[in-house]
């Protein structure tokens, strides 16, 4: 069954996602502490990267790793709450989509402490 709001277009489109997309940050901050930790190290270290990054693409390089740390945190947590959706017990393919989705945060994480390292160090 298609959804009802497929058939939108134009500004009304764009009003409906962008909604969405607010519900989703507000569902997100509300119900996942790693999302919370991660948006006040983005408090911090995105003030700090306009402050110490050398030149505009150093500055732009630590913010984006910065907000990739957040997006890859989003959509973890979303393939974590689908599969908790469908079921709630233990299952072999579920434990692999959680696992594979924490992997994703580890790499975004460790993305940025490279990316940070190397512009601070250079």
């Amino acid at each position: 069954m298609e959804s009802p709001y497929k058939g939108k277009t134009g500004l009304r489109r764009l009003t409906n996602a962008f909604g969405y997309s607010m519900a989703g940050l507000k569902a997100a901050y509300q119900n996942e502490d790693a999302f919370r930790q991660e948006v006040l190290m983005a408090v911090i270290l995105i003030p700090l990267a306009l402050y110490i990054g050398q030149g505009s693409i150093a500055k732009a390089l630590m913010i984006a790793s910065v907000i990739l740390v957040i997006i890859v945190e989003l959509l973890n947590s979303s393939i974590e709450a689908t599969v908790d959706r469908i079921s709630l017990e233990n299952h072999m393919l579920a434990k692999r989509a959680k696992d594979i989705g924490s992997a994703a945060v580890l790499l975004s994480l460790l993305n940025l402490a490279i990316v940070w390292g190397l512009l601070i160090l250079a």
